[in-house]
């Protein structure tokens, strides 16, 4: 499909993120979602960039942390989707899929779950 403006495609983004539900988001920790063009490689719809919740120990307890992040590739899922509809559908499962790493889930779990 055409692409979406970048507002436009923000503004899915954030629909998204104020859709989880507040027992979870209020868990999400140190996070900048980011909306950019393209990762590398080009096709990559998202990306997680962090230490997940799981693995954190000791994380932070020496100072400052610089925040994990969720990269949402906005040009890649619009070149992935039909049309509008199925855009905002892959906005949703690509933003639960990276919060989802930030939680330790890995991408064999959330395939078992429906969400590959």
């Amino acid at each position: 499909m055409e692409p979406l403006l970048p507002r436009r495609f923000e503004a899915l983004v954030v629909d998204t993120l104020d859709s989880l539900p507040p027992e979870l988001a209020s868990l999400i920790d140190n996070v900048v979602v980011t909306v950019e063009d393209r990762g590398d490689p080009p096709g990559l719809l998202g990306m997680y960039e962090g230490v997940p919740l799981t693995e954190r120990g000791d994380y932070g307890t020496g100072g400052f942390v610089m925040p994990d992040r969720i990269h949402i590739y906005r040009l890649a899922l619009c070149e992935f989707s039909e049309d509008e509809k199925q855009l905002r559908a892959e906005v949703i499962k690509t933003v639960i899929h990276e919060v989802a790493h930030h939680f330790g889930i890995d991408d064999h779990r959330l395939t078992a779950l429906g969400w590959d």
